[in-house]
Order: structure tokens, then C-alpha cells, then sequence
């Protein structure tokens, strides 16, 4: 990426037919966040500090709303949401933003698709922050039928994590039914037998009281050389704003020149 003293805080690109909305901050060596699912760039990453954070230590920082999310494009079917899909909208970004390498951080959803690109796109991965991911989320939402069935719910939804995502996703403004396709194409979205070939550095984070996610230790394990890191008493929701996983991720990163 350019360096420059400060880039333009959003912008919108168009990758393949597909707008892409993103925040770009900083100068220095790149990072690309990927939030989760029925969040936004600025919810997840500048509402949580996390922009500031890492602009502050030196880096550039590429936050994009991914398809369905934000200001991005939205789809209402469930094929659009493919990871491959998801992930060819990031590829296509970056190209845009002249992004040779970078880091890449994702919390939850997020994180299964910098999972993906760090298997399918090896040169573009430098290192990768799977946040909000354990051995319980990392192939998928066992909840996804649920929780698309209550986000498009025309009635009041029983008490849940469905109920709980919806809430979720109508105080972020998001677009329900876009999301509810969403969560039927990420259903299933990358097999954790697959981390076991990846060989770059990987830092797997989730909540000790993340119900959602379950605990990073056995997908570290499939990881060659991973690191595991639990975020003390945070759940799911919680978690990506937590001052100690903010620590956590920031020794990471700069544990490399």
C-alpha cells in the first residue's frame, strides 16, 4: 500500500459488480479487519478502539463492510454468500488498494473467511488473527436455520441466540432479510481439517464464557506452530472489544518486522 500520512477515512469500491464499503486509516504496514456476522466496520472495529489502536502502533488499516453488511452490497440469496464469494470481495479490495500483503484480523465470521484466504491466497496472508473462533464455530453456525428463520420473523422471537442476533442485527441498522441469507450460505463454512496446512504465524482468540464460539485450544492445535489466547470472562458479544485480547492481537502483530 502507498504510504501516506493519513488516508481518506471511507470509501466504496467496486470489486467484480460487487460494492464494497471500507474504512482506511494510517500509514505503514497493512492490516485488514474483518468484522463479524450482522456487524459493520465501524461497530466492530472503530466503536471498539481498534482503529485508533492500531493506527497509533504504526500501521495501515484496511476495515471493509463485507457483501450484506454496512454499506455494502446487499443479496437476498444464499449462494452470494458463498466464503469463497466473501473472500474473492476482500482479494478484489485489496488488489484496488494496491495491498500486495497484509495482515489480516476477522472476529468470528470474519475469521472463517481470513481462514479461507490464508488457504486459497497464501501470498497475500502475512499472518492471521482468527477472533471470536473455537472448536465449536470454526465449520460453521450449528444455530445458522434458527437464527435466519428469527431475523426474518414477522412475530416476536422466543428468548435465545436467535433472538439475541436479531436484537444485534437491528441495533446495527443492518438489512434482516440480506443478513438471514447471509447466515444460510455461511452455514457451513470452512472445514478445520484444512488449518492443519496452513504455515504462517496464527493467533486463535475467543471468550472464556463464549457459548457461541467454544474454547481456541483445539483449533490452535490443528495449526502448526499457532498460538491459542482466551479472553477472560467474555462472551461472544463481548470479547472483541476486550483490552486484554487488544493486547493480545497487538503483540502478535508486532512480534514480526
Amino acid at each position: 500500500m502507498t504510504a501516506r500520512s493519513r488516508m481518506s477515512e471511507y470509501g466504496m469500491a467496486e470489486v467484480a459488480g460487487v460494492r464494497i464499503a471500507f474504512i482506511a486509516e494510517g500509514s505503514g504496514a497493512p492490516v485488514v479487519l474483518l468484522h463479524g456476522f450482522a456487524s459493520n466496520a465501524a461497530l466492530n472495529w472503530r466503536s471498539t478502539g481498534w482503529l485508533d489502536l492500531l493506527v497509533d502502533a504504526g500501521r495501515a488499516v484496511v476495515a471493509p463492510d463485507l457483501r450484506g453488511h454496512g454499506a455494502s452490497a446487499k443479496f437476498y440469496e444464499p449462494d452470494a454468500y458463498s466464503t469463497e464469494a466473501m473472500a474473492a470481495d476482500i482479494v478484489g479490495l485489496c488488489a484496488r488498494l494496491d495491498i500486495e500483503r497484509a495482515d489480516f484480523v476477522g472476529y468470528s465470521m470474519g475469521s472463517r473467511i481470513a481462514g479461507h484466504l490464508a488457504l486459497s491466497r497464501p501470498g497475500l496472508v502475512r499472518s492471521i488473527v482468527l477472533g471470536g473462533i473455537g472448536e465449536t464455530l470454526i465449520g460453521g453456525n450449528r444455530d445458522a436455520e434458527a437464527i435466519a428463520a428469527a431475523l426474518t420473523a414477522d412475530g416476536p422471537v422466543a428468548p435465545g441466540n436467535p433472538a439475541n442476533f436479531r436484537r444485534f442485527a437491528e441495533r446495527a441498522g443492518g438489512d434482516l432479510r440480506a443478513l438471514a441469507a447471509c447466515m444460510r450460505g455461511q452455514a457451513s463454512a470452512l472445514d478445520p481439517e484444512l488449518l492443519k496446512s496452513l504455515r504462517l504465524p496464527v493467533l486463535v482468540a475467543s471468550g472464556s464464557l463464549d457459548l457461541i464460539a467454544g474454547p481456541p485450544e483445539p483449533v490452535a492445535w490443528r495449526i502448526p506452530g499457532a498460538q491459542a489466547f482466551t479472553i477472560g470472562g467474555r462472551d461472544h458479544m463481548l470479547a472483541v472489544g476486550d483490552r486484554s485480547f487488544k493486547r493480545a492481537v497487538l503483540d502478535f502483530l508486532l512480534s514480526r518486522p
